[in-house]
């Protein structure tokens, strides 16, 4: 047995996370949510109270989406040479700090720079624990993924209910209540291992490798697209549905019902997927959840079946995110910073997004919205295929995923010295 074997039967058992920092990390998820949401609905308050114009406003979100890129970029910069929970702790305080700053700063430079700074965390805490839910659970990686971003969505869709609670003119109170309610956080940061694993592919299935070393820019940007282009349909189904239903005689509060009921439904995905994703390989979810999405936009146009396949495009899209982590880990095990790169470019797709759907819309109409959304949403779906294709072993049933063997080979999601 060589060092390497043993280090692996040593390492076999070790947990990234602890049941308690499991908990601990869905919460975390559940506050990134609730902090995106919260810009959105105090837009009013803020219009008000520091005299600002609309797209003034809109710059709180902006900055947020900036620091988080940042924060992701950061993050991954500092991932593997400082311990995992020190790296996720300072993310968490600044978001909290962040959070604070901004529901105390009393002049509009001063919030967006907070703005920033909590988007900072945000993008730490969001790639953090992305990146080690994807390579920390072996063959329930994909599960536990969904299930992780699922709580996402429930903040998501807490965060404008708090603000509807207490009143968009006390949107202070709500940024300082939740820059406290992340703090308890750090005290479960002692159940997520310093040494979490690495990806390196050295022990890639040998078929698999030769595939991809031939085109592994190709994947990457293939898989770049396919993040950047669903975010752009689930940004725009978010934004623009309730426009498309009203201009196609819907009443205001049945459309602002159904967009509630697509996030919702978005949220749901992705708890309905987790089971799923221990029997079926990632390749085979976002197939399906690429074709269903499809069909759900190109029926939307349809008027009389419109709220129903929004929700469906919800139902459809939610395990794309998360799912997509696990296989390109496998994909591109050399290319350690490929989870950072594909989070990165998704979240400056979703905010390129918006102004780019929004001209297409302007020269179309409002109509058309599902068949725009309908036509990007086919290049996911020919962007999958293809991923499908390049990342495919040449030994038979290799685009599987593989069934537990008996053995020390360590599982690839894992790198050299993990076991599932």
């Amino acid at each position: 047995m060589n060092e390497r074997e043993v280090r692996a039967v040593l390492l076999r058992d070790r947990q990234v996370f602890s049941p308690t920092a499991v908990v601990a990390s869905c919460a975390g998820f559940v506050l990134l949510g609730v902090l995106q949401a919260l810009y959105g609905p105090a837009v009013p308050a803020f219009r008000e109270e520091f005299g600002l114009s609309p797209s003034g406003a809109g710059l709180g979100l902006s900055a947020h989406f900036v620091g988080g890129v940042a924060g992701v970029l950061l993050f991954d910069r500092a991932f593997g040479r400082i311990g995992n929970r020190r790296i996720l702790g300072a993310s968490f305080l600044l978001m909290a700090v962040g959070a604070a700053g901004f529901a105390l700063a009393p002049v509009w430079p001063l919030a967006l720079v907070m703005a920033l700074l909590a988007g900072l965390g945000f993008g730490g805490v969001d790639y953090g624990l992305n990146q080690l839910f994807a390579v920390g659970f072996g063959r329930r990686s994909t599960t536990m993924l969904n299930i992780l971003n699922a709580h996402f969505g429930i903040g998501a869709i807490l965060g404008p209910v708090l603000i509807g609670l207490v009143g968009a003119d006390r949107y202070r109170a709500v940024f300082l209540a939740f820059a406290l309610a992340g703090l308890p956080l750090l005290l479960c940061l002692r159940g997520v291992s310093d040494q979490a694993p690495a990806p390196t592919g050295t022990e890639a299935e040998p078929g698999g490798s030769r595939v991809l070393a031939r085109s592994l820019g190709s994947v990457l940007a293939v898989f770049i697209a396919l993040y950047v282009l669903h975010v752009g349909i689930e940004a725009g189904v978010g934004g623009w549905e309730p426009t498309h239903l009203e201009a196609v005689g819907y009443g205001a509060g049945l459309a602002a019902t159904a967009t509630s009921l697509y996030w919702l439904m978005l949220t749901v995905g992705r708890f309905l997927v987790a089971p799923l994703a221990l029997r079926f390989s990632p390749q085979a979810i976002i197939t399906v959840s690429c074709a269903g999405m499809t069909v759900c936009l190109l029926l939307a146009s349809v008027p009389a079946f419109a709220p129903y396949a929004y929700a469906g495009v919800g139902l459809f899209i939610a395990p794309i995110f998360p799912t997509g982590l696990p296989w390109l880990h496998r994909a591109a095990p050399r290319a350690r910073r490929a989870g950072a790169v594909v989070i990165a470019a998704s979240m400056a797709g979703g905010v390129v997004a918006g102004p780019a759907l929004g001209k297409a819309i302007e020269w179309s109409g409002v109509r058309t919205v599902p068949l725009l959304l309908g036509a990007i949403s086919a290049l996911c779906l020919a962007a999958t295929l293809w991923l499908v294709h390049a990342t495919r072993s040449p030994s038979p049933g290799a685009a599987t995923e593989p069934s537990p063997t008996p053995g020390p080979h360590p599982h690839p999601d894992l790198g050299p010295e993990y076991h599932s």
